[in-house]
């Protein structure tokens, strides 16, 4: 068996590259195959896999955050080969729809893992395991990557003021939303198209998502006043939205996405402005090793 380990040394301020060690302790005494890679860009990741894959199966372990997993998944996707999830990012929401504890047995309850099928989607040209959405989620991220630079905030500093900052100019945009075979036009201040339950660091955007399922959970809030949206928040939080006017929920395995004006598109945390997205789900589409109890 062959394993590979691609770890963003930078994720979880140190604790990624902490796993080296315990990866080689593992394997001192074992005949496998194994490999440890560090990323050194974005997209990094994505090379990587490819080039180990493309002739080849391996077990591929993703040890960073969400972002590191996407790009992951999209040098996995087509092949035969298994992807593991070692959570050592910010934000982890991926593994939380494992339904498995992130202890300190889990380097080798994954590495002894079984192999499940699970669904994943496809937005524009980009593979995603989690959630992708539009609109003012996205404008937060993207505004405190923003405030970030500046010398005097941290991470989380910047965090909360994108959030309030965003909240007071974020504008929703007019929206055409296509789906089975009925078109909405609607105001939309968030749309979230789920495969797993949960995005922005624990928020139960989904709670009826299901990575195994052959439809999305979509979730649309429609447009609402700044102290509106910071009253949504907790409920979001929690995934108790469902019976809140300004939310509606569907199910489906296509939709379309056209905004005239643009928006905000946010891939399981990368951040990019569109006026179209087109997202389709592919049941079975990736090899996900599930750790041994």
């Amino acid at each position: 068996m062959k394993h590979l380990f691609i770890i963003n040394p930078v994720a979880g301020k140190g604790i990624s590259i902490k796993y080296i060690e315990k990866i080689q302790t593992y394997f001192k005494d074992k005949e496998d195959i194994y490999r440890i890679e560090t990323t050194k860009e974005q997209g990094h990741a994505t090379a990587i896999t490819k080039e180990y894959v493309k002739n080849d199966d391996w077990r591929v372990y993703s040890i960073g955050g969400d972002g590191t997993l996407n790009e992951v998944l999209n040098g996995l996707v087509g092949s035969n080969s298994a992807l593991g999830v070692i959570p050592a990012g910010s934000g982890n929401d991926y593994f939380r729809s494992l339904d498995t504890e992130n202890d300190e047995n889990l380097l080798t309850r994954t590495i002894e893992g079984s192999i499940k099928k699970c669904s994943i989607g496809q937005v524009n040209n980009r593979y995603f395991l989690n959630v992708a959405s539009a609109g003012i989620d996205a404008e937060v991220v993207y505004n405190a990557r923003q405030l970030k630079k500046l010398p005097f905030l941290n991470g989380q500093g910047a965090y909360i003021l994108g959030i309030f900052y965003t909240v007071f100019k974020y504008k929703s945009f007019k929206s055409k939303i296509t789906f089975n075979e009925q078109t909405l036009h609607k105001t939309t201040l968030l749309i979230a198209v789920a495969n797993g339950k949960y995005y922005g660091g624990g928020m139960k955007i989904a709670p009826r998502a299901n990575i195994y399922s052959k439809n999305f959970e979509i979730y649309h809030i429609d447009e609402a006043k700044p102290l509106r949206i910071i009253k949504l928040f907790p409920t979001l939080i929690r995934g108790a939205h469902d019976t809140l006017r300004e939310v509606q929920s569907y199910q489906t395995n296509k939709l379309s996405l056209y905004s005239k004006d643009g928006f905000m598109l946010n891939i399981d945390g990368e951040i990019e402005r569109v006026n179209r997205a087109n997202f389709s789900l592919i049941q079975d589409g990736v090899n996900i090793i599930i750790p041994i109890s």
